[in-house]
């Protein structure tokens, strides 16, 4: 499929379908809308009236047009109300418009909307990255896919975004990262191994011009990355330690690192996941590393002037006779003591080592993100990821990036207190605290792996995976959290 930054409008535009998006204050009819229903002999107010269409967000509508026309079909998407349009509504406006124009099985569209806040570059990414999203389609596991009598969209033509070419490169670029983190989560646990992540690693390295290092179990176990391995102890499977770095042709403008929980599968160990606790969704439970390598493969492409690291203790959380058991007691590279309460808190496990490894690479910021606590997800839903920090300025810039990307986080409270209940008879601390407060405690027991460098942990369980579609997300993984790394990563560099 091929964008174009069109110079062209609604009125001069020509193909198969025209999609408009009307904001709810666009009613009636006023000026380049007025002439333009004039030119299709008063079908588009006939459309309005005759679906009711008020510009309510999401909502959609389409009439063919009179043989002989310059446009074979004309579509309407609505946007809601113009004071509370946002980045975001334009990217589901434009998923709306492909959608609507797929299933009309046209091969051109010319898509009208408005410009956000007068900056049309921000407004051909988010029109772009809307239209690619909600257009692609995992059917790897398909046996077949129809293709009889199915049309190609080829072409989608921005109107009024001419010499906006550069924004739609970028749109391009991040929407790789997204849809590689969507088809990783997507992927059963007997596809997507910690080998196959490491893969992807080395991959990515290969095609972009990163350099990948994947720390072998002995290479770990030299470390001391005691916590990691112990999860690691019970699969079939060797765990792999990825380490991908970006590094700018010149001087760096910060030196950042992206950690991701890589569990390929979790089996909740010995404290076994019950039926109903979703194990067969236990799949997913690597959408953290998902997002890392995504926007590893984003800003590979994009290149900022910024050295980032991309980290990801890749491994299985399974049963055997080797299995670490409730009781056990593991030490982490940083020589701190967990009596391992919970074997199903195994992500925090693996992230204690990667966020002390991270830190020793004297990097100025970490982020890590995990799929880690079902409490987050009672908390926020499924749809808002939760953030966690005690570093203002970190924190700030991170929801501004999240807010440009479209991306929904709450901050949670970092509070202390509740650590008391992680504390250990036997060891530094526990693995897990009490059921009240779970995704802060979590939280906090990873705070104790990152001595000095300004920190935020993202618990993103909820929002990587979508039953269901929605705006620019297709039924599977979402590839939540890429883009808002992309974002956060260029606004440094």
């Amino acid at each position: 499929m091929e964008f174009l930054a069109s110079e062209k409008n609604c009125l001069t535009w020509t193909g198969d379908c025209l999609v408009i998006g009307l904001t709810e204050d666009s009613l009636p009819l006023t000026g380049e809308l007025a002439d333009l229903n004039t030119q299709v002999s008063g079908l588009l107010q006939e459309l309005i009236d005759e679906t009711e269409f008020t510009g309510k967000a999401d909502s959609t509508a389409m009439i063919r047009l009179a043989p002989g026309t310059a446009v074979r079909k004309l579509g309407l998407v609505g946007l809601g109300g113009s004071q509370a349009l946002t980045l975001d509504g334009l990217r589901r406006g434009a998923a709306a418009a492909a959608r609507l124009a797929k299933k009309e099985k046209c091969t051109s569209l010319g898509l009208g909307m408005p410009v956000f806040q007068d900056n049309p570059a921000l407004t051909a990414q988010a029109l772009a990255e809307g239209a690619i999203l909600a257009l692609h389609q995992d059917t790897r596991f398909k046996s077949e896919e129809k293709t009889n009598g199915k049309v190609n969209l080829d072409q989608i033509h921005l109107l009024n975004l001419a010499g906006q070419e550069a924004s739609l490169q970028t749109a391009q670029a991040i929407c790789d990262g997204v849809i590689l983190a969507r088809e990783l989560v997507s992927a059963p646990a007997n596809i997507v191994t910690p080998e196959v992540l490491a893969q992807t690693a080395l991959d990515i390295a290969a095609d972009h011009g990163l350099t990948c290092e994947i720390l072998e179990r002995e290479q770990c176990q030299a470390l001391g990355m005691g916590a990691y391995l112990g999860v690691a102890q019970a699969s079939d499977l060797p765990p792999k330690f990825i380490h991908l770095t970006y590094r700018p042709a010149g001087n760096p403008t910060r030196k950042l690192a992206l950690v991701g929980k890589g569990l390929t599968f979790d089996s909740g160990g010995l404290n076994i996941k019950v039926a109903g606790s979703g194990i067969e969704m236990m799949k997913v439970d690597m959408g953290g590393a998902a997002a890392v390598l995504g926007a590893a493969k984003a800003i590979g492409q994009l290149k900022p002037a910024v050295e980032v690291h991309f980290i990801s203790a890749a491994v299985e959380n399974m049963i055997s006779g080797k299995a670490l058991r409730p009781g056990d007691i593991l030490t982490a590279s940083n020589g701190k003591t967990i009596e391992v309460n919970n074997t199903d808190a195994e992500g925090r496990l693996t992230l204690a080592d990667a966020l002390v490894f991270a830190e020793k690479l004297g990097v100025d910021a970490i982020i890590d993100l995990a799929t880690l606590t079902g409490a987050c997800i009672v908390a926020l839903g499924d749809d808002i990821a939760g953030l966690f920090t005690d570093h203002e300025d970190l924190a700030t810039a991170l929801t501004a990036a999240a807010e440009t990307a479209g991306e929904k986080f709450w901050r949670l409270p970092m509070e202390e207190s509740y650590f008391e209940g992680m504390k250990s008879i036997v060891a530094d601390m526990k693995n897990t605290g009490p059921r009240p407060g779970g995704s802060i405690t979590a939280a906090l027991f990873l705070k104790q792996f990152v001595e000095h460098t300004p920190w935020v942990h993202l618990d993103v369980a909820g929002p990587v995976w979508t039953e269901q579609e929605s705006g620019y997300n297709n039924p599977g993984g979402t590839g939540f959290g890429v883009r808002t790394l992309v974002e956060w990563v260029r606004s440094l560099g």
